[in-house]
């Protein structure tokens, strides 16, 4: 397959940096906005980070949902802050080589500035994948082992020791129940202080 003739789609947000973040977790790249039922980061109604992060902090898978039955993003936003988790992707640019948001199909093109981003969070201990190409892309730039779900691995990056932790796709494309994920989130939410 010509990958030359399929258009290279640039990253439509912002990563969500805050000075005080204690981690920045990061997937690979969001689905087309046609699926978008929000303005921010995991924003599709079929992907469970909001239910899981409902599941871990408030006992209630549902808490981020509004009244339409959309992701409450200014809650979201809120919640984040207090608890200085910061937002990104580990793609800036990609191309989609199936018309879907699989990661198997995504072509990053160019990775997000990680060094960039770590610049603007001085207390970021630890650095989150949720998925298998995130892993994998941010594996590449520590030149680090791949650690296997739910676990860490200690990297050295521009002078800082960081925790790289995998954590399993929020995709309900992934084969875990949302419970099972959610205790898995939660584990780490526990050694990092933040549950």
């Amino acid at each position: 397959m010509d990958t030359n003739i399929i258009p290279v789609e640039n990253h439509p947000l912002k990563p969500f940096v805050l000075p005080n973040a204690q981690v920045l977790m990061l997937g690979s790249f969001p689905p087309k906005q046609i699926r978008w039922c929000m303005d921010f980061y995991y924003p599709n109604l079929q992907n469970d980070m909001w239910r899981i992060f409902g599941q871990i902090f408030f006992e209630n898978k549902d808490f981020f949902l509004n009244d339409e039955k959309k992701f409450d993003k200014n809650r979201i936003i809120t919640f984040l802050t207090k608890k200085g988790i910061a937002l990104s992707d580990t793609a800036h640019s990609v191309r989609r080589l199936k018309d879907n948001a699989s990661d198997k199909f995504l072509e990053v093109v160019e990775p997000q500035d990680i060094n960039a981003l770590l610049q603007q969070m001085p207390q970021c201990r630890a650095i989150v994948t949720t998925g298998q190409k995130a892993t994998e892309t941010l594996s590449a730039l520590f030149s680090s082992e791949i650690p296997i779900i739910g676990s860490f691995t200690e990297v050295e990056y521009q002078g800082r020791k960081i925790l790289f932790y995998r954590m399993p796709s929020s995709s309900r494309a992934y084969p875990m129940p949302l419970v099972k994920k959610a205790a898995i989130y939660a584990r780490m939410f526990k050694d990092l202080g933040l549950l």
